[in-house]
């Protein structure tokens, strides 16, 4: 690129070093998405699309929105699980309550609901913060959970709080099989990364990620505290309320307040930590490795004939993911997504690193 300084005329290739990367990014994940969309419905058998594929796509639109509080704006959250639980029951009532009403709608409009309950217990987050406003979020979900056990009219009337959908359709294409489930659960998750992309790059994002690293001096410079602490809260409940009514209607078909427990909101918790914080792509590899560790772990005595106690192994597993947890704190705060990020920026410069 050519540019004048002095009024003489100098070039330059700084443009062009930092475009590139950006392109090979991009063509990278449009290649990813040419083959979740074109290739793998064909190739992939039933068992990887219901306890792999399906799993692994609504718990990273889960995690995404739990990113965007927790690693963009810095609020910490314990009560990710009910604010799923809020969505997935929402969209129920929606679904079973107004005749015609169709799936998306029901869907978006759990998401909604959500948002409001989770504005509702963020507003604690404009006087408190850190330890407090964990505690502060912890409530919602003991809330939620009482509430869907002991009000009646939020299950249909059901005396055990379990509710079930059946006959899903969009536009009258039925959503039955695990492949259709599959391609509309990635169509979600698509444009709400995509959305969320955009957000976290705008000003908006801008003003979560100042009130993250020191909200004193971000109000300093004109931020409003309320105004972005209340947006974060209410972005991350409706993507999470979204993710919580697709985990009910497409992945359960049946479930009860149980599915939403503390466990669902401490295991998103650590994708968010183990994938990376302040990352779009860190959630989805925090979502891989939940997904995908527990079923290794589960397998890998009868791959290697090794005589262990099913009690031992699930032991195993939660003793493994505190302990990396403990491990991406320490070594790698950033967790998978800056090890993923440098080991790119190694792969171009190799074989010559200088």
């Amino acid at each position: 690129m050519l540019y004048r300084e002095n009024g003489q005329f100098k070039a330059t290739y700084r443009s062009d070093l930092a475009i590139f990367p950006i392109a090979q990014d991009r063509i990278a994940i449009l290649a990813l998405l040419v083959f979740a969309f074109a290739v793998i419905p064909f190739i992939a058998p039933e068992y990887l699309f219901r306890a792999i594929l399906i799993p692994f796509l609504i718990l990273s639109l889960a995690a995404l929105g739990l990113n965007i509080l927790v690693g963009y704006c810095g609020q910490i959250s314990l009560g990710t699980g009910a604010f799923m639980a809020v969505g997935a029951y929402a969209a129920y009532n929606f679904q079973v309550r107004i005749d015609g009403m169709p799936l998306i709608a029901s869907l978006l409009l759990g998401g909604l609901c959500s948002t409001a309950v989770g504005v509702l217990f963020g507003i604690p987050s404009l006087r408190i913060k850190g330890l407090y406003l964990a505690v502060a979020t912890l409530a919602a979900q003991f809330f939620v959970d009482w509430s869907f056990l002991r009000i009646k009219w939020f299950t249909n009337d059901s005396s055990s709080g379990s509710v079930s959908v059946a006959g899903l359709s969009v536009f009258g294409l039925p959503i039955d099989t695990p492949v259709q489930k599959y391609l509309f659960c990635l169509v979600f998750v698509c444009v709400f990364a995509l959305l969320a992309k955009n957000l976290v790059r705008g000003a908006i994002g801008r003003e979560w990620m100042a009130m993250r690293d020191m909200d004193v001096a971000a109000a300093v410079i004109g931020i409003r505290p309320v105004y972005a602490k209340l947006t974060a809260f209410a972005v991350s409940s409706f993507i999470v309320g979204v993710a919580g009514a697709l985990w009910g209607f497409v992945h359960l078909g049946s479930w009860e307040p149980a599915a939403f427990s503390i466990d669902r909101s401490f295991q998103l918790l650590f994708m968010v930590i183990i994938g990376g914080l302040g990352s779009i792509m860190g959630s989805f590899f925090g979502a891989a490795f939940i997904v995908v560790l527990p079923i290794v772990l589960d397998n890998l005595p009868q791959w290697f004939d090794i005589p262990i106690d099913t009690a031992l192994a699930s032991h195993l597993t939660v003793m493994i993911f505190g302990s990396l947890i403990v491990f991406f704190l320490i070594v790698e705060p950033h967790g998978l997504a800056r090890l993923w990020s440098t080991g790119k920026e190694k792969l171009r410069l190799w074989p010559f690193p200088h």
